[in-house]
């Protein structure tokens, strides 16, 4: 039954409907769908968008076929139906990749990979990625020779940092008041709403927004917020399980991703990255800090290094690690589980009573699932709205996302309207903004007109649309999360990056 206090849309400007608390995957897909869905919207971030766990990922749209081994069934299934939901939502950044898993008797027997393959392709239903089948390994010479066969199947690779941006740039397109590096001080119930007081912290404004729904995505900080900013009791533990990544030359010439069984019979993905590269991880370690702070040990490098090289013929050393980077998963407290068996399925809990405005808290999840539990959230809270409008983001694309043909074609066609730009700023333009990259160079008809080049490929005019468009406001921003340049450009070209961004944001009243 709808209560009462809450059976009208807002009443005036300075009330929202919903204020989301975290700008990770979680709470930019909360956002897209609200505003999609007519509720008026905030999003507030401390930090950048995504600069924590969603853009420290394995980069990976996948249905989870280790979690076959743990019976979890429905989550497998529900990652597998996203896949295909993504695949269409952002062609640019979300494409098929194709995985091979070596065998290892020793480890698992091949009729148990076998069954669980047959799962894989069919526990959902499959319409555009292509089906799993056995492979030799021996004859591509990459491989030591006690590996003869494996297996070969579909999952999908994402852009994680842009996808959270796209959600956030979706909601604010959508209507929604969208802000990073805005701090939540603390919030208070008070008559039937919250009043939530936030921070600029890059430019020590404090403001108060009020919201009839309050909600809260913040991830590894979830707990931390019910506990310290909202000054109640959180029913769930926060488990913190650090993931790290290390990335490497690539080490072979084969666009592919390999998943590769540990001894431990944990398994680890070395997939392909940004066409020089390879990247390897994750592992599963418990972490006991602040997850701003996380970094990968010695020790996880070693573990990595030697999975890498129990495999493959290349051999790989401490000294060819040229980037690494870890996050922090937020799962469900399950004290008797080692942290790889650890569900990463998610928990929605919803804390209210008759007087009070409505709490909605976020446990868990994992970046596969994230439009279905933005849809969950949604229609959790939407007993508190009349006229809340169906959920519409299975259908509709994301920004940049409006092509129903090969990027490639895309790339095509930008080269034919842009002939006098690099071919390799092209390709990267349509697999960062897809549709967008028009709107990017809406004013430029010759390469004079992209601005200072401050490095090669990054032009003054990207900087420009990135400031303008998506949130930009610091050179981390821009090298790590909007574009991943910041892996080969030199530490001397940053200093005028970051001069001329600081110098633009005091200038742009759009920054």
């Amino acid at each position: 039954m709808k209560r009462d206090f809450l059976l009208s849309t807002f009443s005036s400007n300075s009330i929202l409907d919903i204020l989301i608390i975290g700008g990770g995957i979680n709470g930019s897909g909360i956002a897209a769908d609200a505003s999609s869905r007519g509720l008026r919207t905030g999003l507030f971030d401390s930090f950048d968008f995504g600069a924590a766990t969603s853009s420290c990922s394995s980069k990976l749209i996948h249905g989870g076929l280790r979690y076959l081994e743990q019976f979890e069934f429905k989550l497998v299934a529900h990652s597998l139906k996203e896949r295909e939901i993504l695949l269409k939502k952002a062609p640019h950044i979300v494409s098929e990749m194709r995985f091979i898993l070596p065998h290892r008797p020793f480890l698992r027997s091949a009729w148990i990979i076998r069954l669980g393959l047959f799962l894989y392709d069919h526990l959902a239903r499959r319409t555009i990625l292509k089906p799993s089948y056995k492979v030799k390994l021996n004859n591509e010479g990459h491989f030591k020779k006690n590996l003869k066969t494996g297996f070969e199947y579909s999952d999908c690779w994402v852009d994680d940092a842009r996808l959270v941006l796209l959600n956030a740039m979706d909601a604010k397109e959508n209507g929604a008041e969208v802000r990073n590096y805005c701090q939540i001080v603390k919030a208070k119930r008070f008559k039937n709403m919250w009043v939530v007081t936030i921070k600029n912290r890059l430019t020590q404004e404090v403001f108060e927004r009020k919201t009839k729904v309050l909600i809260n995505a913040g991830g590894p900080w979830a707990q931390t917020i019910i506990e310290d900013n909202l000054n109640l009791t959180s029913s769930h533990q926060i488990r913190l399980i650090k993931g790290s990544h290390i990335v490497i030359p690539k080490i072979n010439n084969i666009n592919k991703a390999y998943i590769l069984q540990s001894d431990d019979k944990r398994i680890i993905f070395a997939i392909p990255y940004l066409e020089k590269f390879t990247m390897i991880g994750t592992t599963d370690i418990e972490y006991d800090g602040d997850p701003r702070f996380v970094t990968i040990s010695d020790k996880e490098k070693t573990y990595l290094l030697n999975i890498i090289n129990e495999h493959f013929v290349k051999q790989i050393e401490l000294k060819d690690i040229i980037w690494s980077f870890s996050g922090v998963r937020p799962l469900v407290n399950e004290k008797q589980e080692s942290a790889q068996k650890i569900s990463r399925d998610y928990i929605l809990e919803l804390n209210l009573d008759d007087s009070m405005a409505p709490l909605l808290s976020i446990f868990g999840g994992k970046i596969t699932t994230f439009r279905q539990l933005s849809e969950s959230v949604v229609d959790k809270i939407s007993q508190f709205f009349t006229d809340i409008k169906p959920c519409v983001t299975k259908e509709t694309v994301l920004p940049g996302g409006d092509f129903a043909y090969p990027v490639e074609t895309l790339i095509f066609q930008i080269q034919t309207k842009y002939p006098w730009l690099n071919e390799s700023v092209i390709e990267r333009y349509a697999h960062q903004y897809g549709m967008y990259t028009y709107k990017l160079l809406k004013n430029c008809s010759k390469i004079q007109d992209m601005g200072i080049e401050f490095f090669d490929g990054l032009y003054q005019i990207e900087i420009d649309y990135l400031i303008s468009n998506e949130f930009a406001k610091t050179e981390e921003d821009i090298l790590w999360r909007r574009t991943k340049l910041g892996l080969e450009i030199p530490q001397e070209k940053i200093k005028s990056i970051k001069d001329y961004i600081e110098l633009k944001l005091m200038n742009s009243p759009l920054a």
